[in-house]
């Protein structure tokens, strides 16, 4: 079942995408963050809604949001995640190279970055003159466990979508190395376009790829990751509990413009296309955008 939520006729709605179409659900069945946290009664209960539901509305006509529309915490992330993309950055990250991990890299970004899969990406020089493009495969949690050994992993996982990183390097590099920062930056974070559940889903080997403008820049299969989603969960979780509607992303292959040579940024205008075979597409153009002026209230 692919979850999706969406605004149409100036409210926000859940529903079910089917084709070209959205099976609405009745306010019973509550937000995707609902089902999620209501398990299996509330999964199940939206699959009824999506084979029973009538009246649907054509893809066309929304404006599709993130899936998950409140988090209870950042959003978690995975760096260095395939080896290519690692070694791609290699004498290019202005000084703060490392050896190659033997544990994932973890950190952490806002869910203000988080927009939807056809939303203008805010795109201020102000801020950063080194925007970058990262696709990836986010995981949602669906049942909060703590210490989750690698056997027990993908049971703890609700379903799948795309996320696109899009980072400024300048800011990642200046603020100590750290990340955090240089992955904030509000309104740059397109997820969706909806929320596959596991089970009609397998992602140890789906085809990403990433245009900027038409052009290919990014291509890579899941199989390569460095360490695999099990690893991530049991890594990740060792001693911290994750909840059940946790996002974690799981890395970016290589092909970012940062690492091209010569280094290639984003700009205004510029339109750029993820994909993931079983997941759907982000479309999403980089919007000239206000965000170093104060904002209040």
């Amino acid at each position: 079942m692919k979850l999706v939520s969406f605004m149409h006729d100036g409210q926000q709605r859940t529903g079910a995408v089917k084709g070209d179409e959205i099976v609405p659900f009745g306010l019973e069945i509550g937000d995707v963050n609902a089902i999620i946290e209501g398990g299996q009664p509330a999964l199940t209960a939206a699959q009824n809604a999506a084979a029973n539901g009538a009246g649907r509305i054509p893809l066309s006509d929304v404006r599709l949001m993130p899936p998950l529309t409140r988090f209870r915490r950042d959003i978690l992330c995975t760096g260095w995640n395939y080896w290519d993309h690692f070694e791609e950055g290699r004498g290019k990250r202005e000084g703060q190279d490392v050896d190659r991990p033997s544990h994932p890299t973890f950190f952490t970004k806002s869910p203000d970055t988080a927009i939807g899969a056809r939303d203008p990406i805010a795109f201020d020089a102000e801020i950063s003159e080194k925007w970058d493009y990262e696709v990836e495969l986010a995981i949602v949690i669906g049942k909060t466990g703590r210490s989750i050994s690698e056997d027990r992993a993908m049971e703890h996982i609700f379903g799948y979508c795309l996320a696109n990183d899009v980072s400024q390097r300048d800011l990642q590099r200046a603020h100590g190395g750290q990340w955090l920062k240089g992955k904030s930056i509000d309104q740059t974070m397109p997820l969706g376009p909806w929320l596959v559940t596991a089970e009609a889903f397998d992602p140890f080997d789906v085809e990403l790829e990433c245009l900027v403008n038409g052009e290919r820049r990014q291509h890579a299969s899941t199989r390569q990751m460095a360490f695999a989603i099990p690893k991530l969960i049991a890594e990740l979780s060792w001693g911290m509990t994750l909840h059940a509607g946790d996002v974690l992303l799981t890395g970016t292959p290589a092909g970012v413009g940062n690492a091209a040579d010569p280094p290639f940024f984003l700009k205004a205008g510029d339109e750029i296309v993820s994909r993931g075979a079983g997941l759907g597409e982000l479309r999403n153009t980089m919007t000239e955008t206000d965000l170093h002026s104060p904002k209040r209230g």
